[in-house]
């Protein structure tokens, strides 16, 4: 019998890449100096007349100086020049592309393309047609459009989350091109954060004070394209990289920019906005650890915040209040709400939270709505009089700390600080320490149990974890972190009425606005639900003029967020990976365990 012999198969050679091409049929050359050259003409083009006429918002019809849009049009073409001098290789500007890929520079094009060209169409539609615009409207539009036609003719590679890291990895390997977060000085690390913060605050502050919807829209244009650029062009990796490095610094340096906001303002009206965005956002931070860490969905947690509000205004003096004569310190109102709120909690997460995911979803819902109907129903004649009803707890003083009347304007280093400036700087007070009072048990065991809950709540119960125990306690601590901030909105706003406290409306907050902000921001994380909260209540605001479509442009946003950023805007690590798993959105398939992909045998 003769022995058949086999030859050996070989492994098959990976299929070479082929070579990449643009979108537009351009020598790269070519498309790298019209993407330079765009950039700088439409940075200059905002210095050009683009309307005849000053009824546009902004005063676009002098030369020489830019106004409203136009600076955003001309901060959008200096960041594409930037983009492209760096993918030059021009010397003290290579850190700005350590992924080396093209990305960066077409969405930087796009942002500066988007906010001149709504700018464009809406002096069109503003003031009646094409006609009432100056050839420098002309010419901005033309020069916008050519950054875009030579970002879209380079080499298009993917740019998703597994190429970056590949470019970082090839460019940390060489330190001798762009040095790595790690070889930095400690004082050169710190130094960046100071100066990523400084920017951080300017931005947010010119996005507060816009002061009518088109600025504001040409703001989340540039912003959103530029953050984009940012992320694709690996810098955020980077700068994540340097915040894990000097967490306690980096904390410092953010609740340092929050105090300071106030004295960036000279109208007293931001700084309500200001005061909001934080009430707002310690709410979301609350419901952040039931939903976000122990995975407990809760759609009635705006009530927690009226029980906070109502036990304030309860036992804070006002005149109206049926608890008469009772008139406590802020600091006894403020553990008074939050002691009613946690109380509430208890009492509401005891004999339901054996529940799983749709069934406590409807309880949670229905507890919110039964808050509502029964603070309004507590007239006296409906039901027992605690409340006033519909008419709520009006007159509600300001409060005096320390001597220190914060109703009352004060004058501190040469910068004077209104009522709302005054409830702000409290309200970072009470920001910090919730924040503390987050992290802590976030890293601690009971946060490690939410965590196990909520990724399986059957195997960790099998772990020995006593998962309704770990539930309550993270029901009952997000709900006295919500009534904490209760007592300060009871008095920012004087008066407490059940209206709010609803599961949805079109300004916040209601309880679907505080699960929005959490999911958009990030779950899990402590920035991501303070972030969450600022775009949420800021849309509303500055989106007014859309009137009854403020509502559907909200909507189309999500959507949008949630199609090309899942894991909300500041993503938890681990949730990050749970939404970029095999074969979603930009990862490319793995089918190894390591980042390489597998290598196919030849016949297999």
């Amino acid at each position: 019998m003769t022995e058949t012999t086999k030859t050996p198969v070989p492994d098959a050679v990976p299929t070479p890449t082929p070579a990449l091409r643009g979108l537009i049929p351009l020598p790269a050359a070519a498309a790298r100096a019209l993407l330079l050259a765009g950039g700088i003409a439409t940075a200059a083009s905002a210095f050009l007349a683009w309307t005849w006429t000053a009824e546009f918002p902004g005063d676009l019809t002098y030369y020489g100086y830019p106004g409203g849009l136009q600076w955003l049009t001309f901060t959008a073409g200096v960041l594409t020049a930037l983009f492209a001098l760096a993918s030059y290789g021009v010397r003290g500007l290579g850190w700005l592309l350590p992924a080396r890929n093209t990305a960066p520079l077409v969405l930087t094009a796009l942002g500066g393309f988007t906010v001149t060209w709504f700018t464009v169409i809406a002096i069109s539609a503003n003031l009646g047609g094409v006609v009432n615009l100056e050839p420098g409207g002309w010419v901005a539009a033309i020069a916008s459009l050519l950054p875009l036609l030579g970002a879209f003719a380079l080499p298009q590679e993917r740019t998703g989350t597994h190429g970056i890291k590949e470019a970082l990895k090839a460019y940390i390997a060489k330190p001798d091109r762009i040095p790595t977060a790690q070889a930095l000085a400690p004082w050169i690390q710190r130094a960046v954060i100071t100066v990523a913060t400084i920017i951080g605050l300017g931005v947010f502050t010119y996005g507060i004070d816009t002061e009518y919807g088109e600025l504001f829209i040409g703001y989340l244009f540039v912003v959103t394209f530029a953050m984009w650029a940012v992320h694709t062009a690996g810098l955020m990796d980077r700068f994540s990289a340097l915040v894990a490095a000097n967490r306690s610094f980096t904390l410092a340096m953010g609740f340092a920019a929050a105090i300071a906001f106030p004295f960036t303002q000279t109208d007293d009206h931001y700084a309500n906005i200001g005061v909001n965005i934080l009430i707002f956002g310690t709410v979301a931070l609350g419901l952040n650890i039931v939903v976000g860490l122990a995975g407990l969905l809760d759609l009635g947690y705006v009530a927690f915040l009226g029980v906070g509000a109502y036990t304030a205004a309860l036992v804070s003096g006002s005149e109206f209040s049926t608890i008469s004569g009772v008139h406590l310190p802020f600091w006894a109102s403020a553990l008074a709400g939050a002691a009613a709120s946690l109380v509430f909690g208890v009492l509401i997460g005891a004999p339901t939270l054996r529940l799983r995911g749709d069934y406590l979803a409807i309880v949670t819902l229905g507890f919110g709505e039964i808050f509502r109907i029964a603070v309004n129903n507590m007239d006296g004649d409906s039901g027992p009089d605690v409340t006033n009803g519909p008419n709520g707890i009006p007159s509600i003083p300001d409060l005096n700390l320390f001597g220190f009347n914060l109703g009352q304007a004060h004058d501190i280093g040469g910068f004077t600080l209104g009522r709302f400036a005054n409830y702000y700087l409290l309200m970072v007070l009470i920001m910090a320490i919730v924040v503390l009072v987050y992290t802590r048990a976030a890293d601690s065991r009971i946060g490690r149990s939410w965590i196990a809950i909520r990724e399986d709540e059957t195997a960790a119960t099998a772990m020995g974890i006593n998962g309704f125990r770990v539930k309550l306690v993270a029901f009952a601590l997000g709900a006295a972190l919500a009534g904490l901030a209760g007592t300060v909105s009871a008095h920012v706003t004087y008066s407490v009425v059940p209206t709010p406290y609803q599961f949805a409306g079109s300004t916040p907050p209601n309880s679907a606005f505080l699960l929005a902000a959490v999911v958009l921001g990030g779950m899990g994380t402590v920035a991501g639900p303070l972030l969450g909260a600022a775009l949420l209540y800021l849309l509303p605001e500055k989106l007014v003029f859309l009137q009854d479509k403020s509502l559907l442009a909200f909507g189309i946003a999500l959507i949008l967020l949630m199609r090309f950023r899942p894991e909300g805007i500041i993503a938890n690590r681990r949730r990050q990976l749970e939404f970029h798993e095999t074969g979603q959105l930009d990862v490319p398939k793995q089918t190894t365990l390591t980042d390489e992909p597998a290598v196919t045998k030849a016949g297999a």
